[in-house]
């Protein structure tokens, strides 16, 4: 599933085809994703200008002038490329989709700029919703969903409040959406090596009985904006088939200091560990049992 990094790295290329350019024909070539397009779907799209392409945790979000908002989300297998009105040997600058198979090309965008937006997705585990701006607070694919770990809003106060009298492991309450939104498995081990805070720490570690932060926060918060940086300046990390905008690997994976490094010594200096893999919550896990307390 992509985390953050890649997300935001497919919005940054998306931006230059689909902000400040007008949909002037959307196409929705079967009923659903992973769940079924809403009956005026295309009505609502058609004719209406992209005024901008942010991000909110893991889903692409569309404001268009009608007022609306077009909520979307990649799933497992789920890409975007652009290309040319022209003709496909004429490709955009964003043009690689995980998937060749022009079959599965389920939703295209015809902007007024002359490019086409395609999303393809194998599996179907993607999904697009439009939602009226004004009702965003109460969409339930929203509703909760804690702060950005990039935004002002995120620091070592605001995880130790959200983490005091937890009774969960520290993993599990990185991976919860309604403490920090937008991390996912690869990057909260990564941050918590960087931290060198154990997975298995309870989280409410890292406040004091009356809610402050720890230096365990601090470490921690600091550690979580420094993986994401990287991951974001690098693209993202291509396990599979996640790729930069220009079609490149993404290449965040080739500075994994623990993720899927089971069996090799720890990369801290002086340490002498050995990574090692556990599985938690139903993911596999990857830490330095040597230096991570």
């Amino acid at each position: 599933m992509p985390e953050l990094p890649e997300v935001e790295t497919v919005r940054r290329g998306l931006q230059p085809a689909m902000e400040g350019s007008r949909i002037v024909k959307a196409e929705a070539r079967r009923k659903d994703l992973r769940f079924p397009f809403q009956k005026d779907f295309i009505a609502r799209l058609e004719g209406q200008t992209v005024t901008g392409l942010g991000r909110r945790a893991k889903y692409l979000m569309a404001d268009l002038t009608s007022g609306d908002v077009l909520l979307m989300h990649l799933g497992m297998s789920g890409s975007f490329r652009v290309h040319k009105e022209e003709g496909d040997a004429t490709q955009g600058q964003f043009h690689h989709p995980r998937s060749e198979d022009r079959a599965h090309d389920h939703v295209v965008f015809h902007m007024s700029s002359g490019a086409a937006v395609v999303f393809n997705d194998p599996r179907r585990f993607g999904y697009m919703k439009i939602i009226a701006r004004n009702a965003l607070e109460d969409e339930p694919l929203l509703k909760g969903l804690g702060p950005e770990p990039l935004g002002n809003e995120f620091d070592a106060a605001m995880l130790a409040r959200a983490c005091h009298n937890k009774k969960t492991s520290l993993k599990a309450a990185l991976l919860d959406q309604r403490v920090v939104a937008g991390l996912g498995n690869i990057y909260v081990c990564e941050a918590l090596f960087r931290a060198h805070l154990s997975p298995r720490r309870l989280a409410a570690t890292l406040a004091t009985r009356k809610a402050e932060p720890t230096n365990h926060s601090t470490h921690l918060v600091d550690a979580i904006h420094s993986v994401l940086n990287q991951a974001i300046k690098a693209g993202g990390s291509s396990i599979s088939d996640h790729r930069l905008t220009n079609g490149d690997l993404g290449y965040f994976q080739h500075s994994f200091q623990v993720y899927d490094r089971e069996g090799e010594p720890c990369r801290t200096r002086g340490c002498g560990g050995t990574v090692q893999r556990f599985t938690q919550n139903g993911r596999s896990t990857f830490w330095c049992p040597k230096c991570q307390k």
